[in-house]
């Protein structure tokens, strides 16, 4: 597959994750508006904008214990994460380039990918934050969610099993491991800067991963914060845990095989299965386990790295001869 294929394919994988991420973040903490605690709120939005590595509109966030300050600030942010064009990270901006890698790759989706991209970005291209706050705002964030998670049922029926597939796939799964990563990361920051402790603040981050479910079957009602990321890192069986993602970013490096780039190749191979080993094996023996997700997010980084050197940014002098 030539390079330009293959880092197109890779983006949208990426970007379309990231916004659909962020769709369920934000569907979450506009439901919270309507009745939950200010103290919360602030948590929610706190927690968002630290794993994002993002300062908010101001420079901070500063509630005023007021429900109406609450909800302008609240309105101002959510522009900020899902319109604001000059925001990379904004679901607007997400979509937009995920449609752009699309556009430009055509000729490796099918035709019904295609479509399915281009009515929801033709639904979001004129839209600002007032018309979606007025009537619902996280009826349109779940909206949202569901036309990706359409767009991926879509991809998964009808795209060709070749490399282009395989790029796609661990584009998406290396963006969902470092969103993880950055969430728990937040998660346990967040927590270690309020005075009050809440069950509340961790079954919200269950809900964020469709968990809630999970760990009722496998724990109880009753929420255990050490509990909760055992199951969001270790479980299999979790769509969304980070040892699942991590399995299948390493099984879809292992079926592209070996990239012009011989050394980088090898590193990244071996580099996937270290993350693997760290999350299977390490993980149940160490106590430090926000040391251990940090170095997770290192890792991730440097696989993107290595992705790129390997497949897209290799040297014509590397370049098999055909």
């Amino acid at each position: 597959m030539l390079a330009r294929s293959a880092q197109g394919l890779y983006w949208m994988g990426r970007y379309l994750e990231r916004a659909e991420h962020l769709c369920r973040l934000l569907r979450l903490q506009t439901e919270a508006l309507v009745d939950r605690p200010i103290r919360e709120i602030h948590f929610g939005w706190s927690r968002i904008y630290r794993s994002m590595n993002r300062q908010p509109p101001g420079g901070s966030l500063d509630f005023s214990g007021s429900d109406d300050f609450t909800l302008a600030d609240s309105y101002t942010l959510a522009d900020d994460l899902t319109f604001e064009r000059i925001n990379p990270g904004s679901v607007w901006n997400c979509f937009a380039q995920g449609r752009e890698n699309a556009r430009q790759m055509r000729h490796c989706i099918s035709a019904e990918m295609w479509t399915c991209l281009n009515l929801t970005y033709l639904r979001l291209q004129n839209l600002e934050v007032f018309d979606i706050w007025r009537p619902s705002p996280e009826s349109f964030y779940a909206e949202t969610a569901g036309n990706i998670d359409t767009f991926i049922g879509v991809a998964e029926a009808t795209m060709y099993r070749d490399e282009g597939w395989s790029f796609m796939q661990l584009g998406r799964y290396i963006e969902r491991s470092q969103l993880s990563v950055s969430l728990l990361l937040a998660q346990l920051d967040e927590e270690k800067l309020t005075d009050e402790e809440t069950d509340e603040d961790w079954a919200s981050l269950l809900r964020v991963r469709h968990a809630i479910e999970a760990y009722n079957r496998t724990y109880s009602v009753e929420v255990h914060p050490n509990q909760v990321l055992d199951l969001l890192v270790t479980d299999p069986l979790l769509p969304s845990s980070l040892c699942r993602c991590l399995d299948i970013a390493a099984s879809e490096l292992a079926s592209i095989g070996h990239g012009p780039n011989a050394p980088a190749s090898g590193a990244a191979q071996r580099l996937a299965g270290r993350m693997v080993a760290l999350i299977n094996y390490d993980w149940p023996d160490r106590e430090d386990h926000r040391a251990l997700l940090e170095q997770v997010s290192k890792y991730c980084r440097e696989l993107h790295d290595l992705v790129t050197a390997t497949y897209f940014d290799y040297s014509a002098e590397d370049s098999p001869v055909r």
